[in-house]
Formats: C-alpha cells, structure tokens, sequence
C-alpha cells in the first residue's frame, strides 16, 4: 500500500513497471497522446481557429508576420480594430502559439494538416513531461515504486481523458497545451534543482521554460500558488528554500506581466455589457442588467460542480457552454446545494490533510489554484465554462484517481481495482477518439453539439449560420430552401434566449435574402442597425437587399417610383457599388428624366470604367437629351470596351 514517508536513498527504483523498462515509460505515453489524435490531421479549422490562423491577417502572412503577432493584443490580428480587441476583460496577449501557427502557415499553406499533427505531438510530449514531473514530486516521499504507479496511472488517465479533446482536436487549443507544457515542464525544472550540481542552470531553465508557458496563454500565473504547494509538499518536514525554488517562476512572470502590459495596457476594461462576453448579465425589457448576487454565485457553484462531474464521469461533453445551455441559477436549486455541499467536502479534506501533506489535498489545491482564474470569481472570461478550461486543473484530479487506483493495487481488492482501472482506461480512450471526431468541420461540430447545447445563443446561431452558408453551394432549390428554413428555426431560437442578439437578426436577414424575400431580410437588416448603427456588415447587407428588392419592383412590378426610393436609399449604404447606379440610371431613364439618368450612368462609370454596358446606356441617354455627339463618343466606347456587346446586335 502507497504510504507517505521518505524513503531511504538505497533503495533502488524499480526498473520496470508491468514489463516496461521505467527508461521507456515517457516515450511510449508521448507516442500514445500522439497518436490518440492521429486522425485529427485529415480535419479542417473549427471554431476559433479562425481568428489565430486562417483569417488572422498576421498568421496568414507567414514569416512576415511575426513581428506583429508579438506587438498587439492576440485579437487585432483578427479584428483589425483595437477597440474589439477588449470584448472579454483584461484584453489577451498570447503570440507564442499564434507564431507557431504562422511558422506552419508559411510551410503548409492554408491546410491545416501540419498543424493538427503538431497540436497532436505536443500533447504527447505534454504526456512525457507530466509523468516526469510527477515521478519527481512523489518519489521523495513515496516508495520507488508506488511513486512510479502512481506517476503512471494519473498520466494515463490524464493522456486518455475525453475532456482534452477540446483543447487538442481543435487546434486554436493548442495554447492549453503549450501552456501547460510550460506550467508542468517550469515546476520539474524546478524541483530538479533543488539537489542539482548545476542548481542555477536548472533554474535559469525553469525560468525560460514557464515564461514561454506564459506567452502561450496567461492563466498559468496560477503556478505562483502552485509552486509553493509544490515546494511544501515535497520537501515535507524539511528547511525549504523558497527563494532558489520560486524565484525562477517569480522572475518568468514579472517580465511577462510588464511585456504584457506594455501591449494590452493595465486597466482591465469595463465589465462587458453583451450576453456572449458576459455571462452573468440578462436582458430585461431590451436592457442589460446584472445578475443578482444569488443568482451569480449559486450560478458560479453550480458550473464549479458541473466540472467535477465532466472529471469524473465525462458525458455528455460540448464545445459550447454559453448562455443559456447553463441556465440561470439559485441557491433553491437542488444541483448547486449538491454542487456546494460537495466543494465543503473537498475544503474539509485540505484543511484536514494539510498538516500531513496528503496527496488528496494537493491534488485538490492544484485543481483549485488552476481553476481560480477561468472560474468567472474574479472577473468574466465571456462564458460559464469550457471544457478546455478544465485542461491543466485536470492533472490534480489525475493526481487523485491515479493515487487511489494504485491504492487499490496494493490492497486485498488488488483484482478487482485492476480490472476497473483498466475497463476506465478503455471507456476514457474509446471515448476520446468518438468524441474527437465532431471536430471534424464545422458543420459536423455543431450539428453534434447541438444535441448537447441546445439552449445556447451561440450554438443555435453557428447552427443557422453555418446553414446559410452551406445553402449558398447547394444546387437543388428544394433542399436550399429546406436549409433555410431550419437555420431560421434555430436563428429565431437564439433569438429568444438573446432578444439583442445582432449577429442572429443579420444571419435572418441573410436567409430570407437568399430565398428571394428582399422585403423581409429589409425588416431584420434594419433591426440589426437599430441595435448598433455603426455595424458595417448589416449596413452593407440591408444595402444590398435595398438594391435587389428596387430592382425586384422596377423589372417585376414595374413599380419605378418604389424603385427609385428603395434604389436611392441602398446607395447611402453602397456609395461604391456600379450596380446601384446603373439601376438608378435605368429606372430615372425609364420614367423619362434623362438628365438624372445620365448624372447616376455617369458614377456607375467612374466606379466600373471598363463596364460597356455602362457606356452604352450612358450614350442612349445622352441621345435622348439631343447630344448626339456625346451619345456617339459613349457607343464607341462601348463598342471598343465589347463589340459583341447584345445591345449591338439589337441595333
């Protein structure tokens, strides 16, 4: 049975494990992390994917873009425009992971296959420095080998938990886990210079090794608290020497918060005020007020619980945990009474394990210290919860399960432990690889997921968008038409949750313009003005839907005066669009004003010189006012710019 003394320094340290030489432990766990996620290689980008690589104007240019990723916050990239940049509190300054992308970029081009493997070997490698780590954290106070049981169980289960398919699958998750490779590789450097020769080498090492963590994604600063638990529990009985122990990590992090901050400033920003940024806000008579202080904490227990659960037995899982897939909470809910009874019992068992250092309680304390920052506790991080935040908390939780199964090992149930761990390595495994196929595409991931989330805003409006999308290809207009009609079942459904949700008005108002409804994507486009007036996208989309419904009353209706008002209207929106004047020309043409229909055919070709059709009805409204030396000078250039022109052949 595993027992927490220090062992003497003759004791050799098994060399094998199961028939595994120990030398071989760490490859063969990094081989399979690696190839768990094997089939990642033949997906394409999902979900944020976009604003780190394929549609970030810094990660697209490859090399060249480097310097930029390194000197904006880790959104301009994307947005283009600083003041996006702080949608969620404190701003974000990640390059280091977003670099790597760009470096693959340059290689692979716009194909995601080197980047997916790369996600995949890094977890792997995120494997062999785990189980490292914890060899060295257990084996000063554990026997040799019940050290190396345990380093092995929680690394296994750690490597095949289905709640990292999150942060590996889709290969923006990439900074987890570079991150954690940081957070992890930063504490084994440092407890290998506790009694190292070249103890400063080791330490400058640890430092360089957790301030790249830092730059992968910053919620590993939570290794501060981490390191002197770590330092406590290890040298345990021990004089401890916490400066030469934490001053690296210390060191790591200054110089990252003054880099960062000369990048994303100082002040965190205004709590956001919009439900997809903000969870703890709801929308009462179309105005955003806050959470009450019951509903925001019980809320925050209840997600605190939710984790544990996804920990302990992880289905069904979900990419999207944005409001409301979890509902507003109160402290009369059954759930978050569970959910807080449950935590009292996990504080009861560090405060009571504290003095001995048991394993339980560390292992509690690092979930907890990894968790604090992405627990909405200290400000909002712009969801209830993901998956991927439980990334790096989980190797406490590993810690733990791994712990108790070697337990087992070593007592008279040794049998039937052996077979349960075993039958959950293989649930836990099978699972990883059903769950890691979702991320497959876009298209595959919300139309899983949804099943899942189906009272999230987000989700329900990806699903409808990615429908319009998707009907924009389809060629059958009876299945076109069936696609659009669900993605405005789900558009309005989002609605519903999300009354000012602008992005679901806009993508409404996109599907009826796709099915031909001008008059109705109208209705939505001026909504989604009317919820932000300075929207671009909805300005040019209600412009475009201006054009075609006046050209629809023009042509079909033969309705010049609606035309004209709907024409007139669309070019305040589309100051450079041909098309609009050249409507506008035809139609003040065809209700006889001459002089208005030159002035517009005159624009359309200043914008589309090349455009004969633009000088030849340029030249027949010229004829009209008598200029025939004009008109003639416009047909010729017409004739030059298209001989085969129809109006010609017409002639």
């Amino acid at each position: 049975m595993a027992k927490e003394k220090t062992v003497s320094r003759k004791k050799r340290a098994p060399n094998s494990i199961f028939g595994i030489p120990v030398k071989r432990l760490g490859p063969i766990l990094a081989m399979l992390g690696t190839l768990l996620y094997l089939q990642t290689t033949s997906f394409d980008y999902t979900q944020d994917d976009a604003i780190v690589i394929n549609e970030n104007m810094f990660t697209t240019e490859g090399f060249k873009g480097l310097p930029g990723l390194f000197k904006y916050d880790t959104f301009y990239g994307y947005f283009k425009d600083h003041s996006k940049t702080r949608l969620v509190s404190g701003g974000r300054y990640r390059p280091l992971t977003p670099a790597m992308f760009a470096i693959e970029y340059a290689i692979a081009g716009d194909n995601p296959w080197l980047s997916h493997f790369i996600s995949a070997a890094c977890y792997g490698l995120l494997c062999w420095i785990l189980f490292g780590f914890l060899l060295a954290f257990l084996t000063p106070r554990l026997s040799s080998e019940s050290a190396l049981q345990v380093a092995l169980f929680s690394t296994l289960i750690f490597a095949l938990h289905p709640i990292h398919t999150e942060a590996v699958a889709n290969i923006k998750g990439r900074d987890e886990i570079v991150a954690a490779m940081g957070a992890i590789g930063g504490l084994w450097l440092m407890l290998r210079s506790m009694n190292h020769p070249k103890a400063f080498l080791m330490r400058i090492m640890a430092a360089l090794v957790f301030f790249l963590g830092l730059l992968a994604k910053e919620n590993i600063i939570t290794m501060l608290a981490v390191a002197p638990l770590t330092l406590a529990w290890v040298q345990k009985g021990k004089k401890i020497n916490w400066i030469g122990g934490l001053w690296p990590i210390i060191t790591a992090s200054i110089l990252f918060l003054l880099i960062r901050a000369s990048v994303t400033g100082l002040s965190a920003g205004e709590t956001p005020k919009e439900l997809m940024n903000n969870p703890f806000i709801k929308v009462v008579n179309d105005t955003y007020i806050p959470f009450s202080t019951g509903e925001k904490t019980a809320t925050i227990v209840y997600t605190m619980g939710k984790y544990v659960q996804l920990l302990l037995v992880p289905y069904p899982l979900t990419h999207d945990y944005y409001p409301r897939h979890i509902e507003i909470q109160n402290w009369g809910k059954p759930l978050v009474i569970i959910s807080f009874l449950f935590w009292l019992g996990l504080l009861y068992a560090v405060i009571s394990g504290w003095k001995k250092r048991t394993w339980w309680a560390y292992g509690i304390l690092f979930y907890v210290c990894t968790m604090s920052i992405t627990s909405n506790i200290v400000f909002p991080i712009g969801t209830n919860m993901s998956e991927r935040f439980a990334f790096l908390p989980s190797i406490g939780f590993a810690l733990i399960l791994g712990y108790a199964i070697s337990l087992g090992f070593n007592s008279s149930y040794r049998k039937y432990i052996k077979a349960a761990g075993i039958a959950l390595l293989v649930v836990f495994g099978v699972w990883t690889i059903v769950r890691s196929t979702v991320w497959k595409d876009n298209h595959t991931l919300f139309s899983s997921d949804i099943k899942t989330s189906k009272r999230s805003a987000k989700l329900l409006n990806a699903m409808g968008g990615d429908l319009v999308t998707l009907s924009e290809r389809e060629k059958d207009p009876e299945a076109k038409k069936a696609m659009l009609t669900e993605a405005q079942s789900y558009l309005n459904r989002a609605i519903e949750i999300h009354p000012n949700y602008k992005l679901s008005y806009l993508l409404l108002g996109n599907s009826y313009f796709h099915q031909g409804n001008y008059e109705q994507a109208i209705v939505y486009f001026r909504h989604v003005l009317k919820l932000d007036p300075n929207y671009n996208e909805g300005k040019r989309n209600l412009g475009i839907a201006l054009r075609d419904q006046g050209k629809f009353m023009g042509e079909k209706n033969n309705n010049l005066t609606a035309a004209i008002t709907l024409l007139q209207e669309a070019v305040q929106y589309l100051p450079d669009d041909y098309e609009t004047y050249q409507l506008l020309g035809v139609a003040f043409g065809q209700k006889g004003d001459s002089q208005k229909a030159i002035e517009y055919f005159r624009k359309e070709i200043k914008l589309a010189p090349q455009n004969a059709t633009a000088h030849f009805n340029l030249g027949i409204a010229l004829q009209h006012i008598g200029d025939i030396e004009g008109a003639q000078a416009s047909f010729e250039n017409a004739k030059a710019l298209d001989p085969n022109l129809p109006q010609f052949q017409n002639r």
